[in-house]
């Protein structure tokens, strides 16, 4: 069984998400359900706090034949390219819109793994847009902030319709 997926406009989804200490059992079968519910939307990415748990811990898995998702806790983007990458961007927290997002192309980001040591790790193309969007998830903000005024409220309006 797993946990709901938190809908827009929660709290959880504006609120900075808690430090992970170490990586325990409890932390890796949380990401275990995290996979579950990500390959069930199906997506590329998700983050705890999507489901309520405000802690930061993300999964991503961007490969063709799946099966390869990268567990995350505190990442934290050491470098990234200058080049950008335009990608539709979406969340099962605000189902029925999207919206073109650019961000850099690569990033090379720092986390706790799996095993709890500490990794450095490059992703590039979609790999790098799910995890900068993972990354915004954690620190309470949504792919939408990104956008310019305008934009942002058509989206959220939008939105608002579907969910009428």
């Amino acid at each position: 069984m797993t946990r709901p997926i938190v809908q827009w406009p929660h709290k959880v989804l504006r609120t900075p998400a808690a430090h992970v200490e170490d990586i325990t059992d409890e932390i890796r079968a949380l990401w275990d359900e995290m996979i579950a519910v990500m390959e069930a939307m199906p997506g590329v990415g998700l983050a705890a706090v999507q489901l309520g748990v405000p802690l930061r811990l993300a999964v991503v898995d961007a490969s063709r034949d799946r099966g390869r998702a990268v567990r995350m806790a505190n990442p934290e983007v050491l470098h990234a390219s200058v080049e950008p990458r335009e990608h539709e961007e979406a969340s099962p927290c605000l189902p029925g819109v999207s919206a073109v997002v650019k961000r850099p192309r690569a990033v090379t980001v720092r986390f706790l793994g799996e095993s709890g040591a500490v990794e450095e790790r490059d992703f590039v193309g979609l790999w790098a847009t799910s995890v900068q969007h993972q990354i915004d998830h954690m620190a309470g903000q949504m792919y939408f902030d990104r956008l310019g005024r305008v934009k942002r409220e058509m989206l959220l309006k939008r939105a608002a319709k579907r969910r009428r």
